[in-house]
């Protein structure tokens, strides 16, 4: 009597819906994951030149028993380097005996 029992039609819209909704939702969390360690290491990384910056001009007073008179002297004499693709420093000299005004600045993507 197979011609009287009844099947459900399966729902396969249903299941591509349901499909494409959890595959956006993992997504779009792996995006935001992606995005929060990219912003939490551009941080670290203007920490660390911050940090490579005031160790390069306090250890050229120590040793010349003046501070550096330009950025471009650092980079020559003391090795320092970064990524001027991302960062902008600012070095303003005061005086010889005054440490100097150094301002990091994170470039803006292209």
């Amino acid at each position: 009597m197979a011609r009287f029992q009844y099947r459900k039609a399966p729902h396969t819209y249903r299941k591509i819906v349901l499909s494409v909704c959890a595959f956006t939702l993992i997504t779009g969390i792996f995006y935001q994951g992606i995005e929060s360690l990219s912003s939490s290491t551009q941080k670290r990384q203007k920490e660390s030149l911050e940090s490579a910056l005031i160790r390069n001009i306090t250890y050229c007073y120590a040793v010349e028993g003046s501070y550096p008179e330009s950025l471009d002297y650092l980079k020559e004499h003391y090795g320092l380097t970064y990524d001027e693709d991302r960062f902008f420093v600012d070095y303003q000299v005061i005086g010889a005996n005054i440490l100097p005004d150094v301002t990091i600045i994170e470039k803006g993507e292209p």
